[in-house]
């Protein structure tokens, strides 16, 4: 059975881009614009991994993060986050952090590396 994957970005070329690469790996895609009702995505679409760019119009992804996080039905849920800005690297783990920031630019291989290893984990 395939891994499910939500990619929440308010950039819906960066989601065409991620979602092309991933089925393209035999993975399924959901995805978001909809940064305020991700925990009604989340339920419905039952990902084994979210993909959340940091930098929404309508919520911070960290801040967003650290709500899966501290949610109890979401805390398990693994969770990488997209950014531009080299400083958002995860370093010493915080409560509601990331498991795993992916750097924009990213290539295909990156993408599919990072995926790959917070699913096994």
């Amino acid at each position: 059975m395939a891994k499910r994957i939500l990619i929440v970005d308010d950039n819906e070329l960066m989601i065409e881009v991620m979602t092309y690469i991933l089925l393209a790996n035999g993975y399924e895609v959901a995805s978001s614009t909809r940064v305020h009702e991700i925990f009604r995505i989340i339920k419905a679409s039952h990902p084994d991994l979210v993909i959340l760019d940091i930098v929404n119009e309508s919520m911070d992804g960290r801040e967003l993060c650290r709500l899966i996080k501290m949610n109890r039905a979401t805390k398990d849920l693994r969770v990488i986050v997209c950014s531009e800005n080299e400083e958002t690297e995860t370093g010493e783990p915080q409560k509601g952090a990331p498991d795993d920031v992916l750097q924009k630019p990213f290539g295909m291989n990156s993408l599919i590396r990072k995926v790959q290893l917070q699913l096994a984990a």
